[in-house]
């Protein structure tokens, strides 16, 4: 078969483009999107409707926020990262779905290949991304392989024509059916026919001969509707230059990935959340209740003052990143951090939403205004890229793994020396004085890990207040946070184990219990 076409840059190097400052091309692509969202058509139209019509793609495209991902030796801004978190964050506040887009091709595509692509590849990729403005995508997930991603059954084999050949079954594919690249996962065949247990990834140009990708159906996802997902058949043969090139093993660059776009998260929700926060307050200022505006409520306060908190340790989190989550680093070994900025900043996003849509009311409760979109688009935040029950368990298994390393069995004193806790753990020094049991049932592990995360945060939270952030919304924050761990280790420390009665319908229906009149009056 033919090799991946490769279109090489002017000979006189790398694409020259006209250099902005980034606040400069940070305004004119937040004019772009309220001209889009606004002007040219309504935020309502545009995310309920199924994908994005092209003539609106191509207007966010002309002031192209990919250009951040990519290497300035490429024409792009550099790929640094808090220039990718601010570009997310102005997306987010006009449009959930498209900034999950812009991630998708940033954070699981263009970063990926940049970093473990061939001279060959990265040339070709970026060209593509800035001159005929592709789009890419990544290809873990299979219909029995979801959470379970190292026993994926995709299949590569090495066919003696320089080349791959690539079968299997992928599905919740962001971007499915519409992006021109895609990151395929696959294990190798090994001689005996068993699948190798290490992860490849290969480019896939749905182009180029031999490399399209069958849809075999397309998903009414019930949020997110802007983004397509369907089920994918894969059988294509690619190049082996298109194989990435992993550091060690195909499973820690898996990592490595993974982790780096869980620490990307942040800077997704920090838009969102701020938008829930603005509607939030103009809603409990402009609606009246009783004769007084909504804002003069105490139970309206603890709302807002909830949101408040939760854009607070979003930016915290986006400091945090945008110093330490650089495609320099490898990120394979900082699971225990990825993780509990993904599962927090989630919780707090579907949350925002939540609230939100409770002030708003009935009005609120359709899909065609802010507060229902919401609630929808951003609920599968909780659950993609690692189920958050999932991650909150392996955020307690990393601890108490390395509490018995360090053979210490005390949570507080653990906590208290390690840097990513040591300042808040001084908020729960009460709470947290107790030797942990090691063998939790997994329930107990969620509790913990949720307490976990969240204390993490706060020592975020603390970091980015003793720089000079507003010290009043510091504080409220810490104290928001301090209260919900309270709450969680109070359910971790006296919650019941509660079993599943199997055979719950015998003897459980309420009508067989009424008591007639006759029955009442002669009791």
């Amino acid at each position: 078969m033919s090799a991946l076409p490769l279109t090489t840059l002017s000979e006189a190097g790398p694409m020259q483009r006209v250099r902005q400052s980034f606040s400069d091309f940070l305004d004119r692509y937040r004019e772009r999107l309220r001209h889009l969202f606004h002007t040219r058509t309504t935020a309502d139209r545009l995310n309920l409707e199924r994908g994005l019509p092209p003539w609106a793609l191509s207007l966010v495209r002309e002031v192209d926020p990919l250009t951040v991902y990519v290497p300035r030796e490429y024409g792009g801004r550099g790929n640094i990262l808090s220039e990718c978190l601010s570009m997310l964050e102005t997306t987010g506040y006009e449009s959930l779905p498209l900034c999950l887009t812009v991630g998708i091709n940033g954070g699981l595509f263009l970063q990926p290949v940049g970093k473990y692509g061939s001279e060959a590849i990265r040339r070709t990729v970026y060209d593509g991304f800035l001159r005929d403005k592709k789009m890419g995508g990544l290809m873990i997930t299979e219909p029995d392989y979801g959470t379970g991603a190292l026993s994926m059954q995709t299949a590569c084999t090495a066919t003696g024509r320089d080349s791959y050949h690539i079968q299997g079954t992928k599905h919740w594919a962001g971007l499915t059916g519409w992006a021109d690249y895609w990151l395929l996962t696959a294990r190798a065949r090994a001689g005996d026919g068993k699948l190798r247990r290490d992860i490849d990834f290969f480019v896939c140009d749905v182009h180029a001969p031999g490399q399209h990708i069958e849809v075999e159906e397309v998903y009414n996802n019930l949020g997110l509707r802007m983004i397509p997902y369907g089920l994918n058949k894969i059988d294509v043969e690619v190049p082996a230059l298109a194989r990435l090139n992993p550091k060690s093993t195909g499973i820690k660059m898996m990592l490595d990935i993974l982790h780096r776009s869980r620490l990307q998260f942040p800077g997704m929700a920090m838009g969102f959340l701020r938008r829930m926060l603005d509607e939030a307050v103009e809603q409990s200022r402009e609606r009246f209740v009783g004769g007084k505006p909504l804002f003069d409520y105490d139970q309206v306060k603890a709302r807002l003052a909830r949101l408040q908190a939760s854009v607070t340790a979003c930016a915290a989190m986006c400091l945090h990143s945008s110093e330490n989550a650089g495609v320099e680093r490898d990120l394979s070994g900082e699971g225990l951090k990825a993780n509990a900025m993904k599962t927090v900043v989630t919780d707090l996003m579907h949350e925002a939403s939540q609230s939100l849509l409770q002030l708003m009311g009935a009005k609120g409760y359709r899909l065609d205004h802010i507060a229902g979109r919401s609630t929808n688009d951003s609920r599968p935040f909780q659950i993609f890229e690692g189920s958050n029950d999932i991650l909150y368990q392996q955020i307690s298994e990393s601890v108490l793994k390395s509490m018995r390393r360090m053979k210490e069995s005390n949570l507080y004193r653990y906590l208290k020396q390690d840097e990513s806790t040591a300042r808040a753990a001084d908020y729960f020094r009460d709470v947290l004085s107790f030797d942990v049991d090691w063998s939790l049932p997994q329930r107990k592990l969620v509790d913990l890990g949720k307490a976990l995360g969240r204390i993490m945060s706060m020592e975020m939270t603390i970091e980015m207040g003793e720089r000079g952030y507003r010290q009043d919304l510091i504080a409220n924050a810490l104290e928001e946070f301090r209260a919900e761990v309270n709450g969680i280790m109070e359910t971790y420390r006296t919650g019941g184990l509660t079993a599943v009665i199997e055979d719950y319908r015998d003897d459980s229906g309420w009508l067989q219990f009424v008591e007639t009149a006759a029955v009442r009056s002669v009791g």
